[in-house]
């Protein structure tokens, strides 16, 4: 198989996922084919017919109940994105699909609606972004999040937003209402403050200056919004921490949360092909380091210690961001969203008089 690097896409190999009953590799039969070019990969976007759209979670290290995503795969294309193997349900490639063949679900306003009327539906903040992006830039033409939106803040829902997109201004004036009877919470993810790396790791996302200029436009705005460091690289982004932290201090943060880099499933051979392609003398260093914060494992996917690692590097990861969280100022209020609000509609638009 040809591992190449695609101009604007983040994956740099285009594998099989674990679902699937056939493998495919390129051979040279005997005419040259090996050497052409394949055609560019295009974004499309397929329309998904959902019947729910509000998922619910226990997980323990999750702090939220439940979540909800607009699109499925995502153009962003960060090659680092846990929720790559997820593609493998439809039968495509956690590589390249996950950022080309994208799944929108124009009815999930009007889905999100029937479901919070519900005499059995209980008030808890809803996560958008919690899997793919709900502002990556199909959102543009295709105004889902916005019309999310419309339906929490009519109803008074509670809701947090997690993006690495500057569209989230866009939606300001609904998030400054939200935000006046402290229903929402924001945080926009700042991986690395190196352009060129986020160029290679983040290709099609918001630049790094363009997203913290989004943290201070919220802030701003009275929207609460906060910066997620996230994930943290051994070797190639983890030495940023505290002058990560800082820029978004500056611009008007005052939460903040990190977590270490996860590679589930799939997603382990995506990202050490990466490595390899672009950081090929510093890629056996980056997963040596994982593995030691992995109890060995290129992956963890205990409760508990999954976003967090394990071990010595673990701990001094861990002490840096506290001590720079003290210094600093973050973290020193707790924003609990109100659930006293919530007005529960009527599936047909119309909100209810008791």
């Amino acid at each position: 198989m040809k591992h190449e690097i695609v101009k604007g896409r983040g994956a740099t190999l285009q594998i099989e996922g674990r679902f699937e009953s056939v493998a495919r590799e390129r051979v040279d039969d005997g005419w040259g084919t090996t050497d052409e070019e394949l055609p560019p990969f295009r974004t499309t976007v397929t329309v998904e017919k959902a019947k729910s759209v509000i998922q619910h979670h226990d997980s323990p290290d999750l702090p939220f109940g439940h979540s909800l995503n607009a699109y499925r795969g995502c153009e962003h294309g960060c090659i680092y994105c846990y929720a790559r193997p997820s593609h493998g349900y439809l039968n495509l490639s956690p590589g390249l699909d996950f950022e080309t063949k994208l799944f929108a679900k124009p009815e999930a306003a009007r889905l999100l609606r029937a479901e919070l009327a519900k005499p059995s539906y209980r008030c808890s903040p809803i996560a958008l972004g919690s899997n793919t992006d709900p502002y990556q830039p199909i959102e543009r033409e295709w105004k889902i999040t916005r019309q999310i939106l419309e339906v929490l803040a009519e109803c008074r829902h509670p809701l947090s937003i997690v993006t690495k997109s500057a569209l989230v201004e866009r939606d300001i004036d609904l998030l400054s209402q939200l935000a006046r009877e402290n229903l929402v919470q924001v945080f926009i993810s700042v991986t690395t403050l190196d352009a060129e790396l986020a160029r290679k790791l983040e290709p099609r996302a918001a630049s790094p200056r363009r997203r913290l200029q989004a943290v201070r436009a919220l802030n701003d705005a009275g929207v609460p919004c906060g910066v997620m460091v996230a994930p943290v690289i051994p070797f190639l982004t983890d030495a940023e921490l505290e002058n990560v932290l800082q820029a978004a201090h500056e611009h008007g943060a005052r939460t903040t949360a990190y977590t270490l880099l996860r590679l589930p499933y799939e997603l382990k051979d995506l990202f050490k092909d990466w490595l390899v392609t672009h950081y090929p003398l510093k890629a056996e260093h980056v997963m040596s380091r994982l593995r030691e914060m992995r109890g060995g494992r290129e992956n963890d996917p205990e409760f508990g210690s999954r976003f967090s690692g394990q071990g010595l590097f673990a701990q001094l990861l861990s002490s840096r961001f506290r001590l720079a969280c003290e210094r600093m100022g973050f973290n020193r209020e707790e924003n609990t969203l109100d659930t006293t609000l919530f007005i529960k509609p009527d599936k047909y638009g119309q909100q209810s008089l008791f």
